[in-house]
C-alpha cells in the first residue's frame, strides 16, 4: 500500500492528518511520532503547492481539507489565510522540499520513537 495506517480506521487517520496538517500550518512547527511526521510531510507539501498557484479553486481544495481554525488571534486570520498568504510567500522560488522531519528518539511513557516536522 502506498500509505500509512497508523492502527486507524480510514475516517480516524483522516481526521488525524487533517488536524496534524491544520496545526502544521499554524504552528510552522509541531511534535509527533514519527510515522505520523513522515505521513503528513506530503500533504503538507500539497497543501503548499495549492498555495503557490493561489487561484481560487485551489484556495476551495485547500479549505476542503485544512481546518477553518484561527490562526492568528489580531489580525483574525484563519488556517487557509496563513496558508496562502504568508507561507506560501515564503516559498515561491522553491521546487518542493518545504518541510524537516527531525528525530528525537523514543517516548518515555510507550518508547514511541518521536519527531519534529517543522516547516523550512
Amino acid at each position: 500500500m502506498g500509505y500509512r495506517k497508523l492502527g486507524r480506521d480510514s475516517s480516524a487517520r483522516k481526521a488525524l492528518l487533517r488536524d496534524l496538517t491544520t496545526d502544521l500550518i499554524i504552528n510552522e512547527r509541531i511534535e509527533t511520532t514519527e510515522p505520523k511526521a513522515k505521513e503528513i510531510r506530503s500533504i503538507v507539501e500539497k497543501m503548499i503547492t495549492l498555495g503557490k498557484r493561489g487561484d481560487l479553486h485551489a484556495r476551495r481544495q485547500a479549505a476542503a481539507f485544512v481546518r477553518k481554525e484561527v490562526a492568528d488571534e489580531e489580525t483574525g486570520q484563519d488556517a487557509v489565510q496563513k496558508l496562502f498568504d504568508d507561507v506560501a510567500k515564503r516559498y515561491e522560488d522553491r521546487q518542493g522540499g518545504y518541510t524537516r522531519v527531525m528525530k528525537l528518539g523514543p517516548r518515555r511513557g510507550d518508547g514511541a520513537e518521536m519527531a519534529i516536522i517543522e516547516l523550512v
